[in-house]
């Protein structure tokens, strides 16, 4: 019996594992398909492949209609608590970007991480939505930041949302991401003499919104903690043009909370 339970346990990790690697691949390279070269359904923000269609194009990807934890949601009512703080291990990258169709995303070295409730995440990559996907008390801001982060040994994901506002008289935290941001869809590019100092595009204080959730983009698996800071972070109007330019709306509308409770970190 013992070595039966040891052996389904095995089996269920290699899941989980395979399970995680197919989203961050998704997450890395838009629609390519899997390695058997099956062709992953086309998604969008728009049209018949849009949002309220994802739950249909797919098997895979029934989570985003039949889901109970679904992501993104309205910051409304919370719940005031003294929470963990988040510790983050960031230190610097290479400018490793790419348009995957979806999104500006920019892959990160090896090195940088958060501790939260004493698990390490690595950080993988972060990426931009426009307008806002979180809402507070109905209110979107003109973008989302997302830093995604895996804990190696679940495969569960923390994801840290950071709000983004236009009004800043300068952002050079922020320029070079965003001034070699491809308007077109490409494969990762290295942009020479570009490092990022990933501690410098958070704000100042790190307090935050928690709730368990799920990916905001298909298959909408939900496997994430998300950690939104509650203080914003202001650009230029012209960095958010810049990315308004490519991507008019890549926000997926927020979703039923279902009775999911949301405390708000009050401890910094």
């Amino acid at each position: 019996m013992f070595r039966l339970l040891k052996t389904m346990s095995f089996v269920l990790l290699i899941a989980v594992f395979s399970l995680t690697g197919a989203i961050l691949a998704q997450d890395d390279h838009g629609d390519e398909g899997d390695d058997q070269g099956h062709e992953a359904p086309h998604w969008s923000y728009e049209g018949e492949s849009g949002p309220e269609h994802w739950g249909e194009l797919s098997e895979d990807y029934t989570l985003c209609v039949d889901g109970s934890a679904q992501s993104p949601i309205d910051i409304g009512e919370v719940i005031d608590a003294d929470l963990t703080n988040i510790t983050f291990n960031y230190g610097e990258t290479a400018l490793n970007i790419l348009n995957n169709g979806h999104t500006i995303q920019v892959n990160v070295d090896e090195g940088s991480s958060i501790t939260y409730q004493g698990i390490t995440y690595n950080l993988l990559q972060f990426h931009f939505h426009h307008p806002s996907e979180h809402t507070v008390n109905g209110e979107a801001t003109d973008m989302e930041i997302h830093f995604v982060h895996q804990d190696p040994n679940s495969g569960n994901l923390a994801v840290v949302g950071v709000l983004l506002v236009g009004g800043a008289d300068e952002n050079t935290a922020y320029e070079a991401v965003l001034s070699n941001a491809p308007s077109e869809e490409t494969e990762v590019m290295t942009v020479d003499g570009a490092t990022l100092d990933l501690n410098s595009l958070l704000p100042e204080h790190t307090t935050y919104f928690t709730y368990n959730g799920s990916l905001t983009t298909p298959p909408c698996s939900e496997i994430v903690r998300w950690l939104l800071l509650d203080t914003e972070v202001a650009l230029t109007d012209e960095q958010i043009e810049t990315f308004a330019s490519i991507f008019e709306n890549n926000a997926r509308p927020v979703q039923s909370s279902e009775g999911r409770d949301v405390f708000h970190d009050t401890s910094e």
